[in-house]
């Protein structure tokens, strides 16, 4: 396989949420992250919106995204 990341991730384990602009979200476990993206764990990533706001309350971190890649219950999600 070839690697297209530009940055390295980081394996994490961490409770997150994806927040919807027109209000509501989805819970999902980040399971690596970078300063471009991160790889999350979603219950059923069928029916997320083109766009959304990773929310790691733990770390105060916030970070406009949207998806580029689904498996199953995981997606990869890349920062705006």
């Amino acid at each position: 396989m070839i690697e297209k990341r530009t940055a390295a991730r980081h394996r994490v384990l961490k409770h997150g949420t994806l927040a919807f602009n027109g209000g509501g979200g989805v819970d999902c476990m980040v399971r690596n992250i970078s300063s471009g993206g991160a790889r999350l764990d979603v219950a059923n990533p069928v029916g997320l919106p083109q766009s959304f706001t990773l929310v790691i309350q733990t770390d105060q971190f916030m970070r406009h995204c949207h998806p580029v890649w689904s498996n199953d219950t995981r997606i990869g999600v890349v920062f705006d």
